[in-house]
């Protein structure tokens, strides 16, 4: 039943927070923290009990899983509510249940109106996310797909930013949704399509993860493509790459401060877990064979998220457009298959969703004392501060992977692992990261140093919104200096990928078949 609990408490605590206003603005706040504490706290207990070790991983293929639960459902169409736990599912709960706490940390005073509402909102769009990480059923995982938006939706529609008119965030609102929409519609007809397959094959009609995942093997090498690119569009949209990427940043730049944290350090994760956990798995002929434009498409949007970062006035958008070009890593560390990217690659995951929320929790914060968000207003804020700075100087320099941070490791690891594979996109990819430095320093200079628009001193960090942030910096710290617990629990699910698709890589030069170094404790 943990399982099941993982997601019902998101959903139980949402409906209590909206009931529970009537009693005070205070209640519904309450009640989503002990929410996601307890979603975060039965991660922890998951965490200890679990033997996530690289044993798991030599049974071949088929997927070990440490904590499974089915339900009928709709048994006449081979539906089921199937969840389903292993290392990396159980990395990406844990990240939702921190960056939640964040997410309602940050907004303890921000929102003051329909505060139950909001977080309802917030609580379901979590929970959603959170069945994405656990279902297995197909069926099942694209209601939690789908249903997840609507939350977001309201959440940039109904609070978004404060100085902006109505249109803006009712634009965003419906730009956001119609992209991951119709991607999720594409990846339905691929759904669909996977199904009838697998059926007309073995006669089973079945929506299971279990079932589908070998029915690669009964198509040809064209349908095969045809969908798998259907899944790839849709988890695209979601990454997001170039070039459907657009709804990205006005949906940061009119978000709330929770609302980004929860759009950046935890839905852009749901598209990259989908391509390892479905993506690849289901489709490893045509994903092989996609590698290239894959690996390339990374590659551009590297260059381009850092290069339209240059530009960009507004410090969220500036962060949002700084995601896209992180992506593009996770794609190439998606791609290259073998052991030690896609190790890294979970360590990136991790590190920018932690990041990335900060960021925007900082810029949030910023906002609130100072009444804009853009560059060119600030400046000279480092005297007018005693920790804001010096906390905004420590994430911008994590987000460009500085070692010791967490972000450090993760893209260390990709790009070492994919050496192997691709050395002329790794050395390209590299060189980007003098473009992270560069942006994370024109952020810095233009916002706490130059000259200073008034010698006031500003209202500094609350306890609260110091606690937060100096969490997230811990967090990262202790990950840059020791990874190996990560690197531990994610150790057998990264495995079983390899297993799945590096056999069926592309051929590269011989430097691919020299061993991999293992990440064993």
């Amino acid at each position: 039943m943990i399982l099941s609990a993982l997601i019902l408490i998101p959903f139980i605590g949402g409906f209590l927070c909206w009931v529970g206003e009537k009693l005070g603005l205070g209640v519904p706040r309450w009640i989503a923290l002990i929410s996601m504490a307890a979603v975060l706290g039965l991660g922890c207990q998951l965490w200890m009990q679990g033997d996530y070790s690289l044993a798991n991983a030599t049974v071949g293929t088929a997927p070990h899983w440490q904590l499974e639960e089915r339900y009928t459902w709709i048994p006449h169409l081979g539906v089921s509510i199937h969840l389903a736990l292993d290392g990396l599912s159980l990395l990406m709960v844990m990240l939702t249940g921190l960056l939640g706490i964040m997410a309602i940390g940050c907004s303890w005073t921000e929102i003051q109106r329909h505060v139950g509402f909001f977080h309802l909102n917030l609580l379901w769009s979590l929970g959603g996310v959170i069945g994405v990480f656990i279902s297995l059923d197909m069926f099942l995982f694209f209601f939690f797909w789908e249903m997840m938006l609507v939350p977001v939706y309201f959440l940039i529609a109904l609070w978004g930013h404060a100085g902006s008119d109505g249109k803006s965030r009712i634009y965003a609102a419906n730009k956001f949704f119609i992209f991951t929409q119709a991607g999720g519609l594409i990846m339905l007809v691929g759904i669909l399509a996977l199904v009838l397959v697998n059926y007309q094959a073995t006669g089973v009609l079945s929506f299971d993860y279990d079932a589908l995942l070998g029915a690669h093997q009964y198509m040809s090498p064209n349908l095969e493509m045809a969908l798998m690119l259907t899944f790839f569009v849709a988890f695209a949209v979601k990454l997001p790459i170039v070039p459907v990427h657009s709804w990205l940043p006005d949906a940061h730049a009119q978000a709330p401060t929770a609302g980004s944290v929860d759009l950046a350090g935890i839905l852009l994760k749901t598209a990259a877990y989908g391509l390892l956990r479905f993506g690849l798995p289901f489709f490893p002929n045509a994903s092989a064979e996609f590698t290239p434009i894959a690996m390339w498409l990374g590659i551009f949007g590297v260059f381009y998220g850092a290069f339209l970062a240059f530009a960009q006035t507004d410090i969220k958008r500036l962060i949002a457009y700084t995601s896209i070009s992180h992506m593009g890593f996770v794609l190439i560390g998606i791609y290259s298959g073998n052991l030690l990217t896609l190790q890294g690659l979970v360590i990136q995951m991790l590190a920018h969703g932690i990041c990335a929320g900060g960021l925007f929790i900082l810029s949030g914060q910023l906002y609130e004392r100072i009444h804009t968000r853009d560059l060119r207003e600030m400046g000279g804020l480092w005297g007018r501060f005693s920790y804001l700075p010096a906390l905004l100087m420590v994430f911008a320099a994590a987000l460009l992977g500085i070692p010791g941070t967490a972000n450090f490791i993760g893209e260390f690891l990709i790009l070492l692992g994919a050496f192997k594979v691709v050395p002329l996109i790794t050395i390209i990819a590299t060189a980007s990261l003098i473009l992270a430095g560069v942006y994370s320093l024109i952020m810095i200079h233009r916002a706490l140093f130059g000259q200073a628009k008034s010698d006031e001193k500003l209202p500094d960090l609350s306890g609260r919104e110091l606690a937060l942030v100096v969490s997230l910096v811990g967090i990262l710290v202790f990950l840059g200096l020791y990874p190996q617990p990560v690197l531990n629990v994610s150790q057998a699910s990264m495995a079983r990928i390899e297993q799945i698709y590096a056999p069926k890589a592309i051929t590269v030069p011989a430097v691919i078949n020299t061993p991999a170094p293992t990440l064993a404790p």
